[in-house]
């Protein structure tokens, strides 16, 4: 069930970019329209994230998840009917308000529901599903692009949020922290200030980083999270206990997290692009050339899941970021003719190292936090992603598609040298090898930079985590009481 409400999330994350086309033929969306589409999600989603992991700890980890995934599917039902862009850039913000309701009870009920011996396992299981999320996305938004109308990548959302409401009511035990007062300025604080620093991520490289609205939005990301830090060292009843990030555990996975975020968001956003501008696959195509990167993916989960039990954190941690770093490595490689034997072996190497390292890094970190506040943990957990990948969309990419224009002949026409699919529109065979060429070239650098963040995060990983593993309580005989807290190791 779990997996479930994790797999509806992902999916529509990787399905979009493929329905822009659509949108912009059937919607008459502009650019500026089709990138309040995809931002108006991410804002809302980061923006909530630590107050409905705080909120899911005290009023209950399987309620919030039920409300996340009906507020989830219904917005996603609403947006099939969109008629202008605007309507379905406040869908889609509606389904960021679900996503944030739903995303931290996934990995806060994984964690205190099982106990330590199974939850290597499961948190394997969950992973697997996130990578097969990604592959799955683009097969199946292609399939459906190829067939029916733009609704349909929304409207697969649906069934699976019923089919997932459905199991938690009838399997899953509810499970909370101990009842303590509502922080409203964390709150206010928090949201703020996550939603305005995203904002100034997302917007900065387009709008400008020096332009009104984004030296606004700088100073509110400022005040906010500063006042917030401030204001959670003295609060009687906290919302966030800034007194993790003095775990070592803790802090060094999350800033290995950030890193690997950093390093991969825009340039694995870059690969479904080769295949399809570059080698020339349908979306349908590119789906399916990903899948052996999915099957190492899940493959080596179940191995690392295993090996836990054998081998230290962190030692599994510092080797599978040092594999997906040598993946990294291998990509940099890659051609614009004969290059699919090159990415598909650098990322069976980055599935083999995220395999290793994923169930260990999530089980150090979510390990680190005290289960009663284990909502806000997970939350903290994929605020720290969103905003690496965010980071990394804005900034990275931007650097990216700078490589790419520098490398367009310089009499190139302004739609050739903002995207290759601008170039290959243009029908001219000598702009669209020197567009592939660039292409690649950025493909490249974005690599190097990618090999360079995992031995960075590998780095961290291996001077800050713990050389032991954490020793385990025992499971308590109420795992469901809704009125004790799951004990976890701490």
């Amino acid at each position: 069930m779990l997996c479930l409400s994790l797999l509806v999330l992902v999916v529509d994350n990787t399905v979009l970019n493929l329905a822009i086309p659509a949108l912009m033929r059937d919607l008459g969306a502009t650019n500026g329209d089709i990138q309040w589409i995809i931002d108006a999600y991410v804002l809302v989603f980061a923006g909530l994230l630590l107050t409905s992991g705080s909120l899911s700890d005290r009023y209950g980890r399987r309620r919030f998840l039920i409300i996340g995934l009906v507020v989830f599917g219904g917005a996603s039902a609403l947006a099939t009917l969109a008629v202008e862009p605007w309507h379905l850039i406040a869908a889609r913000a509606l389904m960021g308000v679900g996503g944030s309701i739903l995303m931290p009870s996934t990995l806060s009920i994984l964690i205190t529901v099982f106990d330590e011996d199974e939850r290597r396992k499961a948190i394997a299981g969950w992973s697997a599903v996130a990578m097969l999320g990604v592959i799955a996305g683009p097969t199946l938004g292609g399939f459906l692009l190829e067939h029916y109308w733009w609704g349909s990548v929304f409207l697969i959302n649906v069934p699976v949020a019923v089919v997932a409401v459905i199991a938690a009511v009838l399997l899953m035990p509810e499970t909370r922290g101990p009842a303590r007062r509502i922080d409203p300025l964390g709150v206010l604080l928090s949201t703020s200030g996550m939603a305005a620093l995203v904002y100034v991520v997302i917007s900065g490289p387009h709008a400008g980083w020096t332009t009104p609205g984004s030296l606004a939005a700088m100073a509110v990301a400022v005040l906010a999270l500063g006042g917030f830090v401030v204001w959670e060292t003295r609060a009687e009843h906290p919302m966030l206990p800034l007194e993790l990030f003095r775990d070592r555990d803790f802090s060094g996975s999350s800033f290995s997290i950030v890193l690997i975020s950093f390093g991969s968001g825009a340039l694995l956003l870059m690969l479904t692009q080769y295949l399809q501008f570059v080698l020339g696959y349908s979306p349908l195509e590119a789906g399916v050339a990903l899948v052996p990167y999915a099957v190492a993916g899940a493959v080596f989960n179940a191995v690392g899941a295993g090996l836990g039990q054998k081998v230290s954190n962190r030692l599994l941690i510092v080797t599978g970021l040092t594999v997906m770093g040598a993946g990294f490595l291998v990509l940099s490689f890659v051609g614009p003719v004969d290059g699919y034997g090159t990415m598909i072996t650098a990322l069976i190497v980055m599935g083999v190292g995220g395999g290793l390292a994923g169930p260990s890094a999530y089980a150090t970190l979510m390990g680190a936090v005290p289960p009663e506040r284990a909502g806000v943990g997970s939350a903290l957990n994929d605020t720290v992603q969103q905003v690496g990948m965010a980071l990394s969309v804005a900034v990275l990419g931007s650097v990216l598609a700078g490589v790419y224009a520098g490398g367009m002949p310089p009499d190139a026409p302004e739609a050739a040298r903002s995207s290759i699919a601008g170039a290959l529109a243009l029908a001219d065979p000598a702009l669209a090898e020197a567009a592939r060429g660039s292409f690649v070239s950025a493909l490249s650098f974005g690599s190097w930079v990618g090999t360079a963040s995992c031995v960075a995060a590998a780095l961290v990983a291996g001077l800050v985590l713990r050389r032991t593993i954490r020793p385990t309580a025992e499971p308590p005989d109420r795992i469901g009481d809704p009125e004790r807290p799951t004990q976890a190791p701490v």
